[in-house]
């Protein structure tokens, strides 16, 4: 008895230096297994994402140049991805990296956005060159 119970000790020794135990599994269980494609096709999004916030930089995502920008991000990510996505859609991600809410124009931008001024050529161009 006293040989046997050597031969389980060094047994349980390798199981331990393994990091593996008889009680693990070697398998995730079906509830993981089944969400396991759900999971990766988000970080795959959200890999896509940052890859496009590459060309298209979050920062640009105030003022003038916000709707191209969210419109470009968009396109990327249907490229990368094969499916269309929706502004929503992509806000939704980009509010996981950023706060969303800071990008989002206030009263005073607003006011500069809808004030119209009649195009006018700069003086300088009229005035000619004496030679």
């Amino acid at each position: 008895m006293a040989g046997g119970g050597g031969d389980e000790n060094d047994d349980i020794k390798e199981e331990e230096m393994d990091g593996v135990s008889v009680h693990s599994p070697c398998k995730p269980p079906l509830s993981s297994a089944s969400s396991l494609p759900q999971e990766q096709s988000q970080v795959e999004l959200e890999l896509r994402l940052l890859e496009a916030l590459l060309i298209y930089p979050p920062n640009k995502l105030r003022g003038l140049h916000r709707h191209f920008i969210l419109y470009g991000l968009m396109e990327y990510l249907r490229r990368s991805l094969d499916r269309p996505f929706t502004a929503d859609e992509v806000l939704q991600v980009l509010d996981r990296f950023y706060n969303i809410e800071m990008l989002k124009p206030d009263d005073e931008e607003l006011e500069i956005l809808k004030q119209e001024e009649d195009f006018i050529l700069p003086q300088s161009y009229f005035v000619k060159e004496e030679v």
